[in-house]
């Protein structure tokens, strides 16, 4: 299982490990990380769970994965960055071991 590091907007790190095949927001949901709320469980139809991928990061996670997904990061309730992203449309793969996530401070 590829370990993901959460880091809140207080700069805490919290490292847990995410099942192949899930998703980051589920990660963070199964792993009681606060920051990630996930109303439509995955849904695509909410914008709470964004996050930041970080900048070692960005070019192996990708930028949105669908138009659905970039026209609800401009309704996010942070700040919407260039690394901003939808954690429930980045699947957790071998390739992301390591990976590192911010989350904004709110997400409503």
């Amino acid at each position: 299982m590829p370990q993901i590091t959460y880091v809140d907007h207080d700069g805490h790190e919290t490292r847990v490990d995410v099942p192949l095949g899930e998703n980051v927001m589920r990660g963070a949901l199964y792993n009681g990380i606060e920051g990630i709320v996930g109303e439509c469980g995955g849904g695509l139809s909410c914008a709470t769970c964004h996050c930041y991928v970080d900048e070692d990061w960005v070019d192996t996670v990708g930028g949105p994965s669908s138009d659905t997904e970039a026209e609800l990061l401009e309704a996010v309730a942070g700040e919407l960055r260039p690394s901003s992203r939808l954690s429930c449309q980045i699947e957790i793969t071998s390739a992301l071991e390591g990976l590192v996530i911010h989350l904004p401070e709110t997400q409503f």
